[in-house]
């Protein structure tokens, strides 16, 4: 039997509710998909082309980010401690004006991508401008990527008048669809503050009639709905309702501020919700009612948001505090557990960013994106189950990253670009972005 690549001697990670084991076990790949799995005592002779001894290394799904701005690393640290719309308007929206353009948002992206890569991220949504450089930085990297253009009501990078910004997206979805393997393209919709009725109405009208994911920023600040212009609602969620862009297809980022009205619209309409826990907490919006939005069947994902807001793109990280927050919001140690973050950073991530059938999972036929994790560090030690992924595992225990059945970070280093040229080129975008601002 041939094999691209096959792995032996890994610990697997169990599907949730099965029992953790330390039983030793083989993955074989072929054209980026999994076609086999089994103990090592049941391992054929495989003809691979790689072979990769784990040595006892965990192997687990790649993490799925579910919501990113790759570009905003060039904002890493540059506006900390500031309340969301000071954060936004008096120095992200003016940064983004001045400096914003194809160059930045490649390099910045690139950036983006060694960083989830790195730390196992081997899928992300991410939402920005110039979005088809995003899009090529990540295809280069070898991270698989669902990559949507943003739409806003004011004149934005790229698309300098706002009555050609439905336009504009659609020229992006017209060169991404079907170009590449690792890209999907999408549409993102900033916000119902930032985009007119008119806007988002289009928006989705242009998502709908492509068959791809919508994407908007919702009720993440608790003064939002004051700023939505001619509201159709009494909410966030309300007015989307009214204007009939809630549907399976919309993925709705951060639902801090939504009651039990809002999540039953949003369950009824089979909308996905995206928590940005880090996020949240860095700019004091608050804590999203996970444990509600899991009783009501919503299908939610966990993203990073981008680097000005987070400030790291650790996925490990986003669990950890995922996990906690939740208990301090119900004031209940065991209302949302670490296997069911877990989940979120992986199958569950990847189905609310309809990825295909099996992504997440470690199974005959998935997605080849595969993670190892060193489980002989000092922090992972004694390793009980796959609970400590959560509250310590962190992105520097990850050694090897393959996706779409290739090998793209081997013995914790990139292989698929020279990540010195761009840390290099990324300083001198810092470097010209300081000395104006």
């Amino acid at each position: 039997m041939t094999t691209d690549i096959l792995i032996i001697n890994a610990v697997l990670l169990p599907d949730p509710g099965s029992p953790w084991g330390t039983d030793q076990s083989y993955v074989a790949m072929k054209n980026g998909r999994i076609t086999g799995t089994g103990p090592m005592a049941a391992l054929d002779d495989f003809a691979a082309g790689e072979r990769i001894d784990a040595g006892g290394a965990l192997l687990m799904p790649g993490l799925v980010n579910t919501h990113c701005h790759g570009a905003m690393t060039l904002f890493r640290g540059l506006a900390d401690d500031l309340e969301l719309m000071t954060w936004l308007n008096e120095h992200i929206f003016p940064a983004e004006a001045a400096r914003v353009n194809p160059e930045m948002v490649y390099w910045c992206s690139k950036l983006a991508a060694a960083e989830m890569l790195l730390s196992g991220t081997t899928m992300v949504a991410d939402a920005y401008f110039h979005e088809a450089e995003a899009a090529r930085a990540f295809s280069e990297a070898g991270l698989r990527a669902v990559a949507a253009h943003g739409v806003i009501d004011f004149p934005a990078p790229g698309v300098p008048d706002p009555r050609e910004n439905i336009r504009a997206v659609a020229r992006f979805l017209d060169h991404w669809e079907g170009r590449d393997p690792l890209v999907t393209p999408a549409v993102f919709a900033h916000s119902p503050y930032t985009c007119s009725p008119e806007t988002l109405m289009g928006a989705k009208a242009l998502a709908k009639e492509r068959g791809v994911r919508f994407f908007i920023h919702v009720a993440e600040s608790r003064g939002e709905q004051g700023l939505i212009k001619n509201p159709r609602g009494a909410s966030p969620v309300k007015h989307l309702e009214a204007l009939g862009v809630l549907d399976e297809q919309t993925v709705c980022v951060h639902c801090v501020w939504v009651d039990e009205e809002d999540l039953a619209i949003l369950a009824r309409r089979q909308c996905k919700v995206v928590l940005c826990p880090q996020s949240h907490l860095k700019l004091a919006s608050g804590m999203a009612p996970l444990a509600d939005m899991l009783a009501a069947g919503i299908e939610v994902g966990l993203g990073t948001d981008g680097a000005a807001s987070n400030n790291g793109l650790d996925m490990f990280r986003e669990m950890d505090i995922c996990a906690k927050v939740q208990k301090l919001r119900t004031l209940d140690p065991v209302g949302i557990r670490a296997g069911k973050v877990l989940g979120m950073a992986t199958a569950g991530g990847a189905k609310v960013l309809a990825m295909a059938e099996g992504a997440g999972q470690i199974r005959p036929g998935s997605p080849a994106d595969l993670v190892l994790v060193d489980l002989n560090r000092p922090h992972l030690q004694p390793f009980h189950g796959p609970d400590l992924l959560v509250y310590a595992a962190q992105g520097s225990d990850v050694t090897t990253v393959i996706v779409n059945g290739k090998i793209v970070v081997r013995d914790r280093r990139l292989l698929t670009f020279d990540l010195e040229e761009t840390m290099t080129r990324v300083r001198k975008l810092a470097e010209a972005l300081s000395s104006t601002w």
